[in-house]
């Protein structure tokens, strides 16, 4: 399930995506804020005694938990059959100095996977799920398009809150995470009701929270809805606005805790991600050749 301003395809540059876990250079953009919002969250790693213990009543992270959804995109004016598998890992890893823990996400196309992603979140001591940063990269049925990534604490990126350990209705909005191009991640997030009911193939759900999430440069013409049911989490996605990326609605369909052996190969895939994400930061920078600048 990816939020507005982060979704896009056909990422071509497939290097200097990668660099990014070590390279996302760019200083954060000034921005206007409502009465009473902050621009940025204010992130004190000293508040995470135990972050990788995420028990949020709406954002529970367990590791083997795995929520899958079906549902759909628009296309104009057709629809385009769309799936996530969502799978909290076993797998940790420091983050602008907190241990995150490692999420799986999958996005699929029909059958086809178009978008593999790892998301790294912690939860500090007031219990607010923290949003640490992603790699995702972008495939067609044939190949390989590329990677992007994005990392708090590397080159003016930002941890944001991903769910509010204490939402309210009517309090200001907040940032889910900040990182600048190539990535261009500035998504918020504001409580948009409480005490719902819904209902979707995975089950019936009572007092369920509704957040919506926008970007600062989009504002109202793409925001995605999303419906978090205690205990389990998203339980349902839906949009509004003008702006065609918004137009994605999943319902859950099955909430699975996997075995070692399931966990395991997912795992195994995760670190596949990884492994891709990180190669290009072990060797050194390029330089210009001696020879080229005497020509």
């Amino acid at each position: 399930m990816k939020s507005n301003a982060a979704r896009f395809r056909g990422c071509r540059e497939v290097l200097a995506a990668l660099a990014c876990l070590a390279l996302c250079g760019g200083a954060a953009r000034a921005q206007k804020s409502e009465p009473g919002e902050k621009q940025l969250e204010a992130f004190d790693r000293n508040k995470f005694d135990r972050p990788t213990k995420i028990d949020n009543r709406y954002l529970p992270l367990k590791p083997g938990t795995q929520l899958v959804y079906r549902g759909h995109t628009l296309d104009g004016k057709k629809r385009v059959p769309h799936g996530v598998v969502f799978t909290v890992t076993d797998l940790t890893k420091v983050i602008d100095g907190v241990r995150t823990v490692v999420c799986y996400d999958r996005d699929y196309e029909g059958s086809t996977l178009v978008e593999p992603e790892l998301i790294f979140f912690a939860q500090d001591n007031d219990g607010n799920v923290w949003h640490f940063g992603q790699y995702r990269e972008t495939y067609t049925e044939t190949e390989f398009v590329g990677g992007q990534a994005w990392l708090a604490g590397v080159e003016g990126a930002k941890a944001g809150i991903m769910m509010k350990g204490q939402p309210r209705l009517g309090a200001p909005s907040y940032s889910e995470g900040y990182a600048p191009a190539p990535y261009n991640w500035t998504d918020r997030a504001k409580v948009e009701r409480v005490g719902q009911k819904v209902c979707v193939p995975a089950g019936c759900y009572e007092d369920v929270l509704v957040t919506v999430e926008f970007s600062k440069e989009e504002g109202p013409r793409a925001q995605q809805l999303k419906y978090y049911a205690p205990g389990i989490g998203s339980v349902r996605v839906g949009w509004r606005g003008k702006e065609e990326k918004t137009r994605e609605s999943l319902d859950l369909t099955q909430v699975l805790q996997l075995g070692p052996e399931a966990l395991a190969k997912v795992r195994a895939e995760a670190l596949e991600l990884e492994k891709r994400a990180s190669i290009y930061s072990r060797v050194p920078p390029a330089e210009q050749s001696l020879g080229a600048s005497s020509r």
